[in-house]
């Protein structure tokens, strides 16, 4: 994940981003994480799902290389 340069419409989008759909997503790969962190074998999945968390919570300005 790379962050793209910032803008005054991206920032908006985060916002109304997260108000709406945004921390819905980000508890949901949280509450993952930590069912994934539960075994060793889970760990890698559960440092996936927090990297998703952050990504789902502000995802305007961001890009997947």
């Amino acid at each position: 994940m790379v962050e793209k340069e910032s803008s005054t419409i991206g920032f908006i989008a985060n916002i109304i981003w997260i108000i709406f759909f945004g921390w819905e997503l980000a508890v949901a790969n949280l509450i993952s994480a930590l069912i994934f962190a539960v075994t060793i074998i889970g760990i890698p999945f559960a440092k996936q799902s927090l990297k998703l968390a952050y990504l789902s919570l502000m995802p305007f300005g961001k890009d997947i290389k």
